[in-house]
């Protein structure tokens, strides 16, 4: 073999190592990240006490998260307690791609389910279908206490 050769074959050798090298080195680096993320963001089994529950103040209600994340079978999953003051709603009737439960637990409304108006009580539950538009109102006198929870399933999805 003449020097020439013998270059251009370490040369090959040396080249697909080196690819090899970074092509596993990035593999692994995604591997990592994506389990990282995935450890950091899965909801692990616990008690979240109503005081301790993240609060976040919107006009004239308040949510309290106990849950958000992804849990072992969904993604971007919710749970919480809304309280809307009366004469008013959370927000306006909506729909997205989650699966989506509501309880009320204090007070009276009208739920909205698909442009239908129905009144709403402690004790009702609702459930809204992915892309299903959907919302409650409180007429009642007092605060509305509500439960809600919502969820994706992982690697599915619902087209509109």
């Amino acid at each position: 073999m003449n020097n020439k050769t013998y270059l251009k074959a370490i040369g090959l050798t040396l080249s697909f190592t080196l690819a090899s090298a970074c092509s596993s080195i990035a593999t692994n680096k995604t591997n990592n990240t994506e389990k990282a993320t995935e450890q950091k963001a899965t909801i692990q089994s616990s008690i979240v006490s109503f005081e301790n529950a993240h609060k976040t103040p919107y006009d004239h209600s308040v949510f309290h998260t106990y849950f958000m994340g992804d849990t072992t079978t969904t993604k971007e999953a919710i749970v919480g307690i809304a309280i809307i003051e009366p004469g008013h709603e959370i927000h306006p009737a909506h729909k997205h791609e989650d699966e989506e439960y509501l309880l009320i637990i204090e007070g009276s409304g009208v739920w909205t389910l698909n442009g239908v108006e129905t009144p709403a009580k402690a004790g009702d539950v609702l459930f809204a279908s992915p892309w299903d538009m959907h919302g409650i109102f409180n007429t009642g006198d007092v605060p509305m206490k509500f439960f809600v929870t919502r969820a994706k399933g992982k690697n599915v999805t619902i087209k509109q």
